[in-house]
């Protein structure tokens, strides 16, 4: 494995069974876990390929309780890693072997719900899914849905900025999320936003959504909610090449229209999705293509239309319209049962995540196929094609020696190809250990430094979560010694941190 993490502080090793003696104390019953057997259900998040246990892992139940751990922490030294329901592919949550992990699933309950200001106030530790559970009665739901919706917590998708399918319509999480209470390393607690759109000064809230838990641990969440579309369709469309259905997609979005959702697979994906679901996609064609039309019924049966147009005119051999809810929510769910179905298919699979300009998508779906050849591995492709959010999946077998780090390879060259063609190491899976250390292939070391400046705004010990993100994480104080010119700044009334 070539992954290398910070080395272990001895000293905090050694004072373990202090540690530990001072959680119990402010965390008592079962809240604190350190016996071996217990604690390997934690040694790794959704990127299974890296692997260490934790030290201990603290499970708070209430604000008070994480306040008071990060304050002991920090007074005391001790590393903490935050961890959400450990969906993260990116290694987001890994656990360090001095630190202390803090699980925040006992952070499960839906707190408020305003349907006039069309907001829901959330824990952390409540399923994505859940949230849409919970207003759905009255006709409302949260947008983004990633596919692991059913399992992945909303404080996860905090941290990581998560999307899914329907997220080139409606947005993001940091588009969904209106505020957050978050605390500190040092224990204090804050509000960042609230129910109201866009507060006046600093955009920290922005500044949270997507720090990947180095920044503070958010306990609280408050995101919008929308009424449910009066219609929504979707239209399955295969073509005989994956180049024809890339460009059928630049075509659609080039003509103006914003579906709800637009997905893609290629053979081996379909395959797979249909094998496990049996959602009645096309089996002969090479790439499948979903689109999802939402609004008016009027303007669905006229976008429909278009949609098909520009689907002939790029060679679609399959053309299905969804006749009713059930039908397009068939059409749904191989595509979000995509990464399990594959999973019976290959003894262990790596899933990318990166992000090109959707003009690319024909040649870099081409180049990945050569660099499948050049590595002998295989790769099944499922993405967010509306925004271009590549989630290839690599397939090999960990048992077999070489074949994790050919996958690894593979992985790197295709992040590589996405910022040569103008895109970016990740869409909403995070940098986390996977794409760490190809951050200067992205940014330049001032971007970097600037970047880890930030952190020591929030983390000047640089306590939370570290070995993530920063190829190189440098001290607080020789950041403060490294030269940057700004010159006079334009705002000198901003306080600064």
């Amino acid at each position: 494995m070539s992954l290398i993490m910070p080395a272990p502080d001895r000293n905090v090793l050694d004072r373990r069974d202090e540690i530990i003696a001072a959680l119990k104390v402010i965390v008592p019953g079962e809240g604190v876990i350190t016996e071996t057997a217990a604690l390997r259900p934690y040694e790794s998040d959704g990127l299974t390929a890296y692997r260490q246990p934790p030290m201990v892992v603290v499970l708070p139940s209430t604000v008070e309780q994480v306040s008071a751990v990060l304050k002991w922490c920090f007074e005391n030294n001790v590393k903490v890693v935050p961890r959400g329901s450990g969906t993260s592919l990116s290694g987001g949550a890994l656990p360090l072997e001095d630190a202390v992990l803090l699980g925040l699933s006992k952070f499960n309950r839906v707190l408020d719900i305003n349907y006039a200001d069309r907001t829901a106030v959330v824990q952390p530790g409540v399923t994505n899914l859940a949230i849409t559970t919970a207003v759905e009665g009255r006709g409302f739901y949260y947008a983004p849905d990633p596919s692991s919706q059913i399992a992945c917590s909303i404080g996860g998708n905090v941290a990581e900025n998560s999307g899914g399918v329907h997220c080139l319509k409606y947005g993001l999480t940091t588009n969904n999320v209106l505020g957050v209470e978050i605390v500190m390393m040092d224990g204090e607690v804050i509000r960042l936003g609230g129910r109201h759109l866009d507060p006046a000064g600093l955009d920290l809230l922005g500044i949270v959504v997507g720090s990947e838990g180095l920044l503070g641990v958010v306990t609280e969440v408050t995101v919008r909610i929308l009424p449910k579309p009066e219609t929504a369709r979707a239209v399955l469309l295969g073509f005989p090449t994956v180049e024809s259905g890339g460009q059928c997609v630049a075509d659609i979005i080039a003509a103006g229209i914003i579906p709800a959702g637009m997905e893609m697979m290629d053979k081996p994906a379909i395959h797979a999705a249909e094998a496990f679901v049996k959602a009645g996609y096309p089996l002969e064609v090479e790439a499948l293509l979903i689109v999802e039309l939402d609004g008016p019924a009027a303007e669905c049966d006229y976008l429909i239309e278009e949609v098909a147009a520009i689907a002939r005119a790029n060679g679609a051999v399959t053309l299905r319209v969804s006749q009713n809810d059930g039908e397009r929510l068939a059409f749904w769910a191989g595509r979000k049962a995509a990464f399990p179905a594959v999973g019976r298919i290959s003894p262990d699979y790596y899933c990318m995540d990166g992000t090109i300009p959707r003009r690319r998508l024909p040649d870099v779906l081409k180049r990945m196929a050569e660099m499948s050849v050049k590595h002998g591995l295989a790769v099944a492709n499922v993405f967010h094609a509306g925004d271009g959010n590549l989630h290839p999946l690599i397939l090999y077998d960990a048992n077999q020696p070489g074949q994790l780090e050919r996958a690894e390879a593979f992985g790197n060259d295709i992040l590589r190809l996405c910022v040569e063609v103008g895109g970016v190491l990740t869409g909403e899976h995070g940098v986390g250990v996977e794409k760490r250390d190809l951050m200067p292939v992205m940014f330049t070391e001032t971007d970097l430094a600037h970047q880890q400046r930030l952190k020591c705004a929030f983390d000047p010990a640089l306590l939370l979560n570290p070995g993530k993100v920063f190829p190189q994480l440098h001290r607080c104080a020789e950041l403060g010694r490294m030269h940057v010119h700004h010159g006079k700044t334009a705002f000198p009334d901003i306080p600064r941190f």
